[in-house]
């Protein structure tokens, strides 16, 4: 077979989603790895009154663009923005759009989805079931066509322990509850919806569920595969180590913690963190597409489905993701913490309330209160509350783990050239998490936060004055139990004398036992 980039030279692109996370290193990858594609077409909507157009350009000016930049000056004559609205009959499109993309297109990707896990039933089926519907009809009607993606979730059949590498048939036929949700008001489908979602935890794993099974069923003649991710987090070598730009899924997570804001959360230690590098995801994504779209004369239709994941292959504990996340934010703090970074993972619900209680909601009260008193707006509830609900949504995930089958990426992987094993890189066997965690952590501190390295020494300085603050409150504390309780009782200090003797005895036993072994 021809090597990836020869693959996908000459070839015409469309990408849903382009705008999000996902969608944005893979133009960029792709552009990037591929420099001889012909043209890339994103559909766009327009947004807060800036058009398709201008949407583009402001994100190709980007830090994530910039080797691409350096690489090819001239890249961006290669984007065509293409206006649309997945939520709209015929996407949005015009009818020269429609035309122009059936006659020129011949890769789909399509990543665009919501990704609010707790989204209404109605929104989460409009944009992850309907959009699907509308841009596989689309890609029906493209003439020179020769694969389409598909990007789902890995959890889309979260409610399984052992997830194989295939299409699940759903719990509902997605038909019959499309038409039924066009009549039923908002507050009899959320009083519906927990019926519905069964054993899934919110309505994106479900209606990622439907959107699988509706591809497979309407796909018609079309080359398809499904891409999977689990947890997609910040790059791990492409276009540089620890780029992400949001706040969503565990990155707002790791700030809060590096912050001092997290101080507890409800996690299993043993569980698996399936963490997945974004660049890995979208190395998957193209190398999948350069296979089906290469097969496609040679081996007989079939709906190729890849886990990509990490769990089942080089597995990584949230009890490991919360030990390198402190360790690192202690090393190269962020600026202004707000306390010093430590957090206390537990799988049980009330000790988790306790400490949330504790550690959360009184400081947080105690410090907008502070903000009252000194003329300025409070604003750590609203942020504990907003943490909260970010918490809820992954709870469930820190809590399970899950068995993956991943034989058709191990066979994507076996089917590459060495030059393209390099180039598409996406076995994460050799990840090495210490590594990954610490540019994960340096990157939500440089390109979220916009935080400049140069500003360390001040950020220890910082954290130095707050563990200065915390011994100098515990020994106050200590001072004013003692002159409460203890100092006026007897009994307590009998039981105080006998604590600090038992104390002494055991410093005096370790010291002479030292000296001996000396």
């Amino acid at each position: 077979m021809a090597t990836i980039p020869e693959y996908y030279a000459g070839k015409t692109v469309l990408i849903t989603g382009g705008t999000g996370f996902m969608g944005k290193v893979l133009l960029e990858k792709l552009l990037r790895s591929c420099p001889d594609v012909k043209a890339a077409y994103v559909l766009v909507r327009a947004k807060a009154g800036q058009a398709p157009g201008a949407r583009i350009a402001d994100m190709v000016n980007c830090k994530l663009f910039d080797r691409l930049k350096e690489e090819q000056p001239c890249f961006s004559k290669k984007i065509v923005a293409v206006s649309s609205d997945l939520t709209q009959p015929e996407l949005g499109l015009s009818k020269d759009d429609q035309e122009m993309l059936e006659g020129s297109v011949n890769i789909v990707f399509h990543c665009a989805a919501t990704v609010r896990f707790n989204e209404p039933l109605k929104e989460a089926m409009l944009l992850n079931v309907l959009a699907t519907q509308k841009v596989v009809a689309l890609a029906r009607r493209m003439k020179h066509l020769e694969v389409f993606i598909h990007v789902s979730t890995a959890y889309a059949n979260c409610d399984r322990t052992v997830i194989e590498e295939m299409v699940y048939p759903p719990p509902v036929d997605y038909k019959k509850l499309i038409d039924s949700l066009e009549w039923m008001d908002d507050k009899l489908v959320s009083l519906i919806t927990p019926k519905l979602i069964g054993d899934r935890p919110n309505t994106y794993t479900y209606t990622k569920a439907l959107a699988e099974y509706l591809v497979q069923q309407e796909s018609g003649s079309l080359n398809v595969a499904i891409i999977r991710p689990s947890i997609v987090g910040a790059s791990w070598q492409e276009p540089f180590p620890g780029w992400i730009d949001n706040f969503n899924g565990p990155s707002g997570i790791f700030i809060a913690a590096g912050k001092g804001i997290l101080r507890t959360m409800r996690a299993s230690n043993d569980a698996v963190a399936d963490l997945v590098p974004v660049d890995v995801v979208i190395n998957a994504t193209l190398a999948a597409a350069w296979f089906s779209g290469s097969q496609r004369f040679s081996r007989p239709k079939s709906l190729l489905v890849y886990n990509c994941t990490t769990g089942g292959i080089n597995p990584f504990h949230w009890g490991e993701v919360e030990y390198h996340v402190i360790s690192t934010f202690k090393r190269k703090p962020l600026e202004q913490a707000f306390r010093r970074p430590h957090v206390n993972l537990t799988s049980n619900h009330l000790i988790n309330q306790y400490w949330i209680a504790v550690s959360h909601k009184v400081p947080a009260f105690l410090y907008d209160l502070y903000l009252r008193m000194t003329g300025r707006a409070p604003r750590m509830m609203k942020t504990i509350t907003r943490l909260h609900k970010a918490m809820m949504v992954l709870e469930y995930f820190t809590s399970h783990s899950w068995t993956w089958n991943t034989d058709n990426m191990t066979m994507l992987l076996n089917q590459m050239s060495p030059q393209d094993r390099k180039m598409f890189n996406f076995d994460v066997r050799q990840l090495h998490w210490a590594e990954y965690m610490e540019s994960y952590c340096m990157g939500t501190k440089k390109y979220v936060l916009n935080e400049e390295l140069s500003g360390l020494p001040a950020a220890r300085k910082h954290l130095n004055k707050l563990r200065n603050i915390r011994y100098t409150f515990n020994t106050v504390l200590l001072v004013l139990v003692w002159r409460v309780f203890i100092a006026r009782s007897q009994m307590a200090r009998n039981i105080w004398y006998f604590v600090v003797s038992l104390c002494f005895k055991f410093l005096s036993y370790f010291r002479a036992s030292s000296t001996l072994r000396h």
